[in-house]
């Protein structure tokens, strides 16, 4: 028989290996954790002193005359505009700059019809500067043997005497002898008012227009030299400017209007295009 075979006496086994570190999950204690952040009694008392101090020092600094306004600066205007600013709110001497109501105040300087736009700062303790943006004039609007200044953005801002009817040179926009103006509004009619705001981007060109009218879609410009320029649509009215500056110093002699309507291919000849019949006047 054969020899049994001998089983070796050790068998390996397996053993656990500790490991030097093992993540643990941080025990968190919600109550100890907000009792890291939260006041203490003695904080809390001083917060709210200090807040109730603030609060009556608002309250006493908004009801007394402690920072009341007895000067009011204005600038950024014309000497007139600033002094109009100033009129305007007149009835604010006296009140507090704390509770002032700047809302109320910038309305009230808004609708001057010389401004545009302004801002205010509290200088204490008894000073409100006001920094205003006015309008600039862009023509004068005529009705009859009446004037009045109108602003680049289409405003009317002022009459004008008709000993000053002449100044400043600026492009006169015509209207019917039955329309009403009134002061600080738009121009009334809107054709008027896209040929006033169209001579206002005019700028340093419009030196050289007499007069500007809209109407069934075109604008028009009467050139003091008596040409007539023809600008279209109310679009891209600065590009045609330009381009009508460069062209009209070489126009050929006895022209007598210039079409940049399409200011790619301006277009010049004599007699008057059927695009302006019973639409411009002459009148200065």
């Amino acid at each position: 028989m054969p020899a049994w075979a001998r089983l070796p006496r050790s068998i390996p086994r397996v053993e656990a290996v500790a490991l030097p570190w093992l993540p643990r999950w941080p025990h968190a204690d919600p109550r100890a954790w907000l009792a890291r952040f939260a006041p203490t009694r003695r904080s809390l008392a001083v917060g709210l002193g200090v807040l109730a101090l603030a609060l009556g020092a608002y309250l006493v600094a908004r009801e007394t005359s402690l920072f009341a306004i007895d000067r009011i600066e204005v600038q950024g205007g014309s000497p007139r505009v600033d002094a109009e600013v100033r009129r305007a709110l007149v009835s604010l001497v006296g009140t507090p700059l704390v509770g002032l109501d700047g809302s109320a105040l910038l309305e009230k300087v808004d609708a001057l019809p010389a401004v545009v736009g302004a801002s205010y700062d509290r200088a204490f303790p008894h000073t409100l500067r006001i920094t205003v943006v006015p309008e600039r004039p862009g023509a004068v609007l005529r009705r009859g043997p009446e004037s009045w200044l109108v602003s680049t953005s289409g405003r009317v801002m002022e009459p004008l005497l008709p000993s000053a009817r002449a100044l400043p040179r600026l492009p006169r926009v015509w209207i019917a002898t039955s329309t009403p103006v009134r002061t600080g509004v738009e121009v009334p009619g809107a054709g008027t008012s896209i040929a006033a705001r169209a001579a206002g981007l005019a700028g340093a060109f419009g030196a050289r227009v007499v007069a500007a009218s809209y109407s069934d879609g075109a604008l028009v410009f009467q050139l003091r030299s008596g040409l007539q320029l023809l600008l279209g649509d109310a679009g891209e009215i600065r590009l045609k400017l330009a381009v009508a500056e460069r062209v009209l110093a070489m126009l050929p002699p006895g022209s007598t209007y210039l079409d940049v309507s399409n200011p790619g291919r301006p277009v010049s000849g004599t007699g008057s295009p059927l695009l302006l019949q019973d639409q411009t006047s002459s009148r200065g």
